[in-house]
């Protein structure tokens, strides 16, 4: 299947190029669903009060392949759902108690970084190795930049001790994931081309 993609194409235009509404509709149901999926593969940490999750990964993955209204859009809704009371957030929990979490503050990153992703892919970043290495860093970055702030609310930590506790357990396990978008991502649009 030979895709004539511009720049600002994304993979849910190159696969989907006459989508409408209701095809946008599912698709978002869909990646609210992968994000609350991925999010229940945890790993809890002794050294964390973060769980390692595959949720990083599906944020930045429904971002880049809906690009940045719909990604924006479906993380959004998954936060809503969440906060309203489902358990999609990591380890089955759900309600508003998650603002005052540790985790709190990387789900408002997961937002910003899902529509980062986006607006990144937008412009051509997922197709070659490198730009979709740096688009998975910045994106990883955000939710940090997030994180970090929220996990020194929630504990009452300095800023090292949350660099400890939320970044640096989870730098490799980030690394794996954006290497394995590298791969994933660019070999999608080579297959369509």
């Amino acid at each position: 299947m030979a895709v004539a993609a511009t720049s600002s194409t994304t993979l849910r235009r190159a696969v989907l190029p006459r989508a409408g509404w209701l095809t946008d509709a599912v698709l978002v149901v869909a990646g609210v669903a992968l994000i609350a999926l991925s999010a229940q593969v945890a790993i809890p940490l002794p050294v964390s009060p973060v769980p390692v999750t595959g949720q990083t990964f599906a944020v930045l993955l429904v971002g880049t392949a809906y690009g940045l209204a719909r990604g924006a859009l479906t993380m959004a809704l998954y936060l809503a759902a969440g906060f309203a009371g489902a358990p999609v957030f990591a380890q089955q929990h759900g309600g508003l108690d998650v603002l005052g979490s540790p985790t709190a503050g990387y789900l408002f990153g997961m937002l910003v970084a899902t529509g980062l992703a986006g607006a990144l892919a937008e412009r051509g970043w997922d197709r070659r190795v490198p730009t979709t290495v740096a688009s998975m860093a910045l994106g990883n970055l955000v939710i940090y930049a997030f994180g970090v702030p929220g996990l020194m609310l929630a504990l009452g930590v300095d800023f090292g001790r949350a660099l400890a506790l939320g970044v640096v357990p989870f730098l490799a396990g980030d690394a794996l994931k954006i290497a394995l978008a590298a791969g994933l991502l660019p070999a999608t649009w080579r297959l369509l081309r």
